[in-house]
């Protein structure tokens, strides 16, 4: 997860999709753009997809979050976008927005993390 730029809460690494991209694509791209590390996005395993209220935003106004597994020899580390890089555990929910809850408890039932 990472701490955006003048934010106290931890996201996901990710971002909106741009015009002709596909989700495993964007997933690729925002992975390098925050924590660079760089991912195939042909070898992206969909895991789940995450719809939930947004965090900051108006009642009724949700984010829609598709999460994907990978291996990468790089090691993350902070781009220009975000200020840190946390390994999470389900302990660390109270950190994240709602997105990120949901990501974490959904990773944890899964035994992809703990």
């Amino acid at each position: 997860m990472v701490t955006a730029r003048g934010r106290d809460v931890w996201f996901m690494p990710g971002g909106k999709i741009d015009p002709g991209e596909s989700e495993a694509d964007a997933a690729a791209r925002e992975a390098w753009e925050e924590v660079t590390v760089r991912l195939d996005p042909a070898a992206l395993e969909p895991l789940f997809t995450v719809l939930i209220q947004a965090h900051g935003e108006p009642d009724g106004r949700l984010v829609r979050m598709a999460v994907f597994g990978a291996e990468t020899p790089d090691d993350p580390s902070a781009s220009a976008e975000v200020s840190a890089v946390h390994w999470a555990t389900s302990a660390d929910a109270a950190h994240c927005p709602p997105a990120g809850v949901e990501v974490l408890r959904l990773l944890h039932a899964a035994g992809r993390i703990d």
